[in-house]
């Protein structure tokens, strides 16, 4: 849930906070989930709202375009050259799509950075399938847009 959090913010502080705050939440209605085999996709579908509920209430922008904290280091890396970059390439991935939608940055955390199947992304999201499937298909045609590439 914190990747979820930290892909979603693109801050540390900010995946923090909603992860914290996520089980809180979690705690609190922890009797109200009914199947205990939807657990994953339950506390991620908190997480979510939590997300965009912290995100309103703080008018987060300074953070859209922050790039992530994480550098490899260069003496463990057999070839530094390709993981500078990689990691060039990745910022400018974040970086666009910190840019998307909400909706559509969620969508592809799901599918792209976390593996969640269709089914899972839908209940994560509360809608269907058929829109999950058609919602990635344009946010990631969106995404290769910003990012100006075919990848």
């Amino acid at each position: 849930m914190y990747h979820f959090a930290l892909y979603y913010t693109n801050s540390r502080e900010e995946a923090e906070d909603i992860t914290q705050e996520t089980f809180f939440k979690v705690m609190k209605q922890l009797d109200k989930l009914k199947d205990m085999d939807k657990v994953k996709t339950w506390i991620l579908s908190i997480a979510r709202n939590t997300a965009v509920d912290i995100h309103r209430r703080e008018k987060v922008k300074r953070l859209l375009i922050e790039k992530l904290s994480w550098q490899p280091v260069l003496k463990e890396v057999s070839k530094p050259l390709e993981m500078i970059e990689k990691n060039e390439q990745w910022q400018k991935v974040q970086e666009a799509l910190m840019t998307l939608k909400s909706h559509d940055r969620t969508i592809i955390i799901c599918r792209m950075l976390k593996d969640y199947t269709i089914q899972e992304t839908a209940e994560i999201l509360g809608i269907s399938e058929v829109k999950v499937r058609v919602d990635f298909h344009r946010a990631m045609t969106r995404l290769r847009k910003k990012v100006g590439g075919d990848d």
